[in-house]
């Protein structure tokens, strides 16, 4: 799979204030997301009261891309906002907005997004890029991703180093791992993919991508 370019994602500061938002009203901007990571993100949640939910989302604002019409798209921040829609339909979270789009309608705002390379348009399997215009509309139409699912796990054991502001970095690793032979796996079951996937994530065929460590 062959991204383009992109632009880095703007890191909060103060410069740019926060807003309170309906995580239902968030459009996605990728396709699938890895549903290991989403339902661990669910069982600490599930550990919060809602006063640290809530200073937790605060210091974890979402990058937003916001058009004319008020309408907003989420540049980052899926998993743990999917975890949280499913738990309760009318949570809010933080935001702070990015870009603001001159258009009007929902394709423009697309193209204005894939020209910076935010958005990723590969399904669950690795199929694509499909046409922006395929792009779910809410977080609960998000396929699931195993591969996305692994690498998250990969970067849970340190194996591979967070890239925060490099957008769907995670799935770049995915998508490289897609191209190597692995046993049959699944995100509710990914321990027989772990030791080969260990292995060539530290291996110096995978050094050219973001976040390699190299470390076993």
């Amino acid at each position: 799979m062959h991204l383009a370019r992109y632009d880095r994602i703007p890191d909060h500061n103060d410069d740019r204030s926060l807003i309170e938002v309906r995580v239902d009203g968030l459009q996605p901007t990728q396709m699938c997301v890895g549903l290991a990571e989403v339902r661990s993100r669910q069982r600490d949640f599930s550990l919060e009261s809602r006063k640290e939910r809530l200073d937790y989302l605060r210091g974890k604002p979402v990058p937003l891309v916001r058009n004319r019409l008020g309408q907003l798209w989420m540049v980052d921040r899926h998993h743990r906002l999917r975890a949280l829609l499913e738990m309760d339909p009318e949570v809010t979270t933080y935001g702070y907005v990015v870009a603001e789009l001159e258009s009007e309608g929902r394709d423009e705002a697309l193209m204005a997004l894939q020209q910076r390379g935010w958005l990723y348009l590969h399904d669950g399997r690795g199929n694509g890029p499909w046409g922006p215009a395929k792009l779910p509309r809410s977080l609960l139409g998000l396929e699931d991703d195993p591969y996305r699912s692994l690498v998250w796990k990969l970067k849970q054991e340190g194996v591979i180093k967070p890239q925060r502001l490099i957008p769907y970095h995670e799935f770049r690793w995915g998508a490289w791992l897609r191209t190597r032979p692995l046993p049959p796996f699944s995100s509710a079951q990914l321990d027989p993919a772990l030791p080969a996937s260990r292995r060539l994530a530290q291996s110096a065929a995978a050094s050219h991508l973001a976040g390699w460590t190299g470390k076993s």
